[in-house]
């Protein structure tokens, strides 16, 4: 693995800046790996891995900087909870750690650095010093997953039965008897302009 600096310098270029959400994600990545004993997420190890993000902020791209997990790869899965924690799952021994940003690092940061007006720049420091207690909280977990979730399954695809778009990976739903799209079952996140 390398070194913090080294991840915060890969996850300020694939992120295109540096702040306190690329701090903690990227600690909060490495945590997750060194509880999973996984010492190489893009090399030997990067078949182990997936990781559940819950939320679509910085601190998520910093976690697939250091992770090597990524949506198109099927390793890297989104909630959208809107909370700063994730989940990594090792795939070969079904251990898995979920790591949650702790809400009171933002006062703990502030009591470390009362120097700096930047509320951003005094948690960037902080957050680099800061204890992984006070940082997170961590917490072993069980994730069932199917084997339609693990990157690289290759399985059966549907059409839906009544817009005709192909649909991968068992996310179909049945209703009376027809294979449906999430959209066509009512779940669409748009509406037709």
């Amino acid at each position: 693995m390398k070194t913090l600096d080294q991840y915060l310098s890969d996850a300020e270029q694939a992120h295109g800046h540096l702040c306190a959400g690329q701090v903690l994600g990227v600690r909060l990545a490495m945590l997750g790996l060194e509880k999973l004993g996984i010492e190489d997420p893009r090399g030997k190890d990067r078949k182990r891995l997936v990781t559940f993000v819950e939320i679509d902020r910085c601190a998520t791209d910093a976690i697939a900087v250091v992770t090597g997990c990524r949506l198109g790869k099927r390793a890297l899965k989104f909630r959208d909870w809107g909370k700063l924690a994730a989940t990594f799952v090792d795939v070969e021994t079904g251990k898995a750690v979920r790591i949650a940003a702790r809400e009171s690092s933002k006062a703990l940061a502030r009591e470390m650095h009362p120097e700096i007006e930047s509320k951003n720049q005094q948690q960037m420091l902080a957050y680099r010093e800061m204890s992984e207690q006070d940082l997170f909280d961590v917490q072993p977990v069980k994730v069932d997953l199917q084997p339609e979730d693990f990157p690289g399954f290759k399985g059966e695809r549907v059409v839906c039965e009544r817009c005709g778009e192909g649909i991968n990976f068992k996310r179909e739903i049945r209703r009376d008897g027809r294979a449906l799209c999430r959209g066509c079952a009512g779940e669409n996140y748009f509406t037709p302009a």
